[in-house]
């Protein structure tokens, strides 16, 4: 078998001779020539040709290596070592060894320190660029002022840089005064910009987010016979999409198109969602047929922006059909594809079609898409339906969502089916999941306000026996509760409770129990409550005075509300409006006109705006009718009517 050459496999080097012929043989089958020797090399005086590569790592090795001691400089070391040689660097081999120092700190001083070495020496672009790329590495705050000053450096000793100094520069500032600067520097050095001087000015403009800039260095770079790669179509087909340049988006899509720049699956999503975007659902349709024709295979980013195109579109059935599509594919929905479907359905009331979403993706369905469908459909108000979806999750999964527990609670709780709100705490063990504080004081408050006492007993006594321990939220919210429902006995138990428990009372707890009392009549133990509260270092708020305030209102002890109006501003708790309009109530019911009047004087020095409450005491006080039968409206704003007490 014969061995083949094995010069044939790789590149030789050669060596280019010029020669001049001198004679001709008659038969013409032989010359004579007179040959010109190449030019020599460059190499240093001793003979030594250029770059010397041992020069390159010694001096390298002698800058890296740790100084022995703190008083050791290394460029003092390679001073040493160069002027024992009798050598001097070249900017070639400056160059070379910044090429292997990735400090920018330590290539700075090599750079100044480099003329030092001969007076001759003098920096070439070339070197200016290896420091340039050393700074754009750098997380250095100061790397830009940095690159400023090296620039400045060039400038003084009029080296001048190159269309790669142009490109560097570019990617680094990336914006602003200083890229105007570098686009400068191409007329100020008269070099001319090549293909990929425009992609790093491009980005750099896109990165900036000036689209319209980008857009006509796009123009540019076209008109010279340049073309853009795929990345940078798609990037500024996203920045002309975004900022809804749509007409020049086309343009740049069309123009892709005719340089045989073949668009992706990146460059069809982008006109998929600005079209969607603009609710030209038909085109963004085009956009995925033409996708598909051309062999691109859609990704989970290209289905989400389709089928949100086709939910803009009010499309039902078609979002539905492609959402199938998608599963068939074995392309795995995210909550995102979800959300967008749930949403389409809600707005167009067509949540039937939600098992059958379900049953599209049941390969994919797990705790925690049920666990967002129940969380959003019960913000959404639609607790039937999370309820529902909440039991088929209960059923298909041996463990539970404690986040979809949550929201499920929250949601039955709000729409008053206390029923199954209860159950639900009762068996939420089941799946795993350790009932906390929070779900209790989330039942015991809608049980509360629902004024079910009964069931706040019974959860109570549960929570005690194999719950988590109540809070002072708990407290608090069942203190208030048996309060609104007049069981007093009750609330009061529950605040002795409170007492001797790890929680301590706060000024809430003493203003639920107050409210409590006062509102049932108990206006002594009220006030023996509020000067506890005092004694045990707690400062009462607005809402502990304007309570008591309308508890002696109430019971006709004028004095003892305006008293403790006064103390309260001695205290430094300033009154709201509703404290105002309870005492202005109070001195209008009682015939005190004049200090009525004098109160509402005081409501505006302090710059309180009167409400619809103030206003018709004010009409009562007018028309001289106290003590006529009147009704008390709802503030629509705030809520709250004149007396909390009601």
């Amino acid at each position: 078998m014969k061995t083949p050459h094995i010069f044939h496999l790789r590149r030789c080097f050669a060596t280019k001779y010029t020669a001049r012929i001198t004679s001709t043989a008659p038969t013409g089958r032989s010359v004579a020539a007179e040959v010109t020797p190449p030019p020599p090399l460059p190499s240093d005086p001793r003979g030594y040709l250029l770059p010397r590569r041992d020069l390159i790592c010694k001096a390298t090795q002698i800058l890296l290596s740790p100084p022995p001691s703190s008083f050791s400089d290394p460029f003092s070391d390679l001073s040493d070592y160069l002027q024992s040689l009798s050598l001097s660097l070249s900017p070639l081999e400056a160059s070379e060894i910044l090429k292997n120092l990735k400090n920018p700190s330590l290539a700075l001083k090599f750079f100044h320190f480099c003329p030092s070495l001969s007076p001759d020496f003098r920096h070439e672009s070339f070197t200016y660029n290896r420091l340039f790329l050393i700074l754009s590495k750098s997380t250095n705050p100061a790397r830009f002022d940095q690159a400023r000053d090296l620039l400045c450096h060039m400038h003084r000793h009029a080296v001048r840089g190159c269309i790669s100094t142009v490109n560097i520069l570019v990617g680094f500032f990336g914006s602003g005064e200083d890229l105007e600067r570098c686009v400068a520097l191409v007329k100020k050095w008269d070099l001319r910009l090549n293909a990929y001087t425009y992609k790093c000015l491009l980005q750099a403009y896109l990165r900036s987010r000036d689209s319209s800039t980008a857009f006509q260095v796009y123009r540019d770079m076209v008109r010279r016979g340049y073309k853009l790669d795929i990345f940078g179509y798609n990037m500024l087909l996203d920045a002309l999409a975004k900022d809804e340049k749509v007409d020049k988006a086309y343009k740049v899509f069309e123009d892709m198109k005719r340089r045989y720049c073949e668009p992706d699956v990146f460059t069809y999503t982008i006109m998929i969602r600005m079209t969607g975007k603009a609710g030209k659902t038909e085109e963004s349709l085009a956009f995925f047929q033409a996708m598909l024709a051309k062999g691109c295979i859609p990704n989970l980013v290209g289905y989400n922006t389709m089928i949100e195109a086709l939910a803009k579109g009010r499309m039902v059935d078609k979002a539905i059909l492609l959402f199938s599509k998608m599963v068939e594919n074995d392309c795995q929905p995210n909550e995102f594809t979800y959300s967008v479907i749930l949403n389409l359905l809600v707005a167009e009331g067509k949540l039937n079609e939600l098992d059958n979403i379900v049953d599209i993706s049941k390969k994919y369905i797990n705790k925690q898409i049920y666990s967002y469908f129940v969380r959003t459909l019960s913000k959404l108000g639609h607790a039937s339906e999370a309820h529902r979806l909440f039991c088929n999750m209960w059923n298909f999964h041996d463990k539970g969502d404690k986040d979809a527990c949550m929201s499920m609670l929250e949601s039955l709780c709000s729409a008053g089916k206390m029923t199954e709100a209860i159950d639900l705490l009762n068996k939420i063990h089941e799946k795993g999941i350790t009932t906390d504080t929070i779900m209790y004081n989330t039942a015991f408050t809608a049980l509360g306000r629902l004024k079910q006492i009964s069931h706040i007993h019974d959860l109570y006594e549960k929570m005690k026996l194999d719950g988590p321990p109540p809070d002072i939220f708990t407290y608090n919210i069942l203190i208030s509760s048996f309060g609104r429902a007049g069981r007093v006995d009750l609330a009061v138990k529950i605040f002795e409770e409170l007492e001797n428990s790890n929680c301590r009372p706060d000024v809430i707890s003493y203003n639920s129990l107050i409210n409590c009392l006062g509102k049932n009549g108990d206006i002594d133990e009220a006030h023996m409550r509020f000067k506890e509260m005092q004694e045990k270092g707690l400062n009462p708020d607005v809402v502990t005075y304007s309570t008591l305030i309308e508890c002696f209102g109430k019971t006709d002890k004028v004095e003892m509300a305006c008293r403790l109006f006064d103390e309260m501003l001695a205290e430094e708790c300033t009154p709201n409006l509703i404290t105002y309009n309870i005492l202005l109530d109070c001195l209008e019911r009682c015939g005190r006109t004049a200090e009525a009047v004098d109160l509402y004087s005081k409501l505006k020095q302090q710059g309180l705006t009167p409400d619809s409450i103030t206003y018709t005491v004010l009409e009562r006080l007018q028309s001289g009718g106290h003590g006529k039968l009147r009704f008390r409206r709802q503030n629509p704003i705030t809520g709250w009517v004149v007396s909390p007490l009601r």
